[in-house]
């Protein structure tokens, strides 16, 4: 990834958080935390991975899909340096949960050891 690409991901990241935390009504899109943000290298796709607290991942995925074109119209209004808003695609973040899972392999084997 060029340095372009990862400072216009960052931008996009942080831009994207803004505006679910303020622009975004749907109470189930409430706790979601943008994790990463992958551009393709022409600059026309992103790949954007976020997590949340909800249980129902997979509505929280539809939702925030179909909340997509908002999201856009939004970027495009604002004053970013970018010719172009890529087309978004919200993806959930699987290393947090699978984090978490070795970690509790970890904890449980650390039990068996102290007994």
């Amino acid at each position: 990834m060029s340095i372009k690409t990862e400072r216009l991901g960052n931008m996009l990241h942080r831009e994207i958080s803004n505006i679910l935390m303020t622009e975004v009504k749907d109470k189930d899109l409430n706790f979601v935390t943008i994790t990463k943000v992958d551009l393709s290298p022409d600059l026309s796709y992103a790949k954007v991975y976020f997590t949340t607290l909800n249980e129902d991942k997979e509505k929280v995925k539809k939702d925030i899909n179909n909340a997509k074109g908002f999201i856009r119209s939004l970027l495009m209004k604002k004053k970013i340096e970018m010719r172009v808003i890529p087309e978004l695609n919200f993806v959930y973040d699987e290393s947090i949960d699978y984090g978490n899972k070795i970690e509790n392999i970890i904890e449980k084997i650390h039990e068996k050891d102290d007994n």
